[in-house]
């Protein structure tokens, strides 16, 4: 079931690279930063000067690095609401929808918020990681991005030492969630949680690095899958 849920970062990086194929949209393509461009919340580029340029590459790793709700939605803008929900359908999404009401920063409720599910999630992660999601070179480059993610307040608080994770956060609207690959020394394996609604920031962060430490505690002492990439 898809249900209220702050991910729309993930979903927007993988129609991003569906754009470039398409030829929609080109990586290298120059971005001006505009007056009313920047917006709040998390980012690094609110805190650009005006005619800062960015190529759609370097948005792209700013929206899942630092979450910055600036290149969000200076990508949005160029891929419009109507493409990505299309491009969410063709992708096989089958809960995900993002809308410019529930684009909005705001913390009060809105009527039509960003739905996702826990299934749509872990669906983009495996074709990412078995290099099935757009072409190979497109999964390994979304692949690349995510292992760069800078918060490591969830999933990635208790990872032991000589793991590795790509991953993306999301927080908005009473929403919690880190959703990403492990890759453990005895294999590889998906994470995703989600939660919303009564709880905390705070509480729900420490729930979801708790599930980490469980899961990773768990596939420590497993076999687990072996990697198909390097085929």
């Amino acid at each position: 079931q898809g249900d209220r849920r702050a991910q729309r970062e993930l979903p927007i990086l993988c129609a991003a690279f569906q754009a470039v194929e398409d030829g929609k949209l080109s990586l290298g393509t120059p971005i001006t930063l505009q007056r009313g461009d920047k917006k709040g919340g998390s980012g690094v580029l609110k805190r650009s000067s005006l005619g800062m340029v960015y190529t759609n590459r370097e948005l792209l790793e700013a929206m899942i690095v630092h979450s910055d709700n600036t290149a969000a939605a200076l990508l949005v803008r160029q891929l419009g609401y109507d493409y990505l929900q299309k491009t969410f359908v063709r992708l096989g999404l089958r809960d995900t929808v993002i809308t410019p009401e529930g684009f909005q920063l705001t913390s009060r409720h809105v009527t039509e918020d960003n739905i996702t599910s826990p299934r749509d999630m872990a669906y983009l992660l495996e074709k990412i990681y078995r290099r099935e999601l757009v072409s190979a070179e497109a999964s390994d480059q979304m692949l690349d991005i995510m292992k760069h993610q800078k918060l490591r307040d969830r999933l990635p608080r208790f990872l032991p030492i000589g793991w590795e994770i790509a991953h993306k956060t999301g927080l908005l609207r009473k929403a919690c969630h880190d959703v990403g690959i492990v890759f453990s020394p005895k294999g590889d394996y998906m994470i995703c949680v989600l939660t919303s609604h009564d709880v905390t920031y705070k509480n729900a962060k420490r729930f979801i690095a708790s599930v980490g430490r469980i899961t990773f505690d768990y596939y420590g002492r497993r076999e687990v899958f072996s990697s198909p990439r390097s085929s």
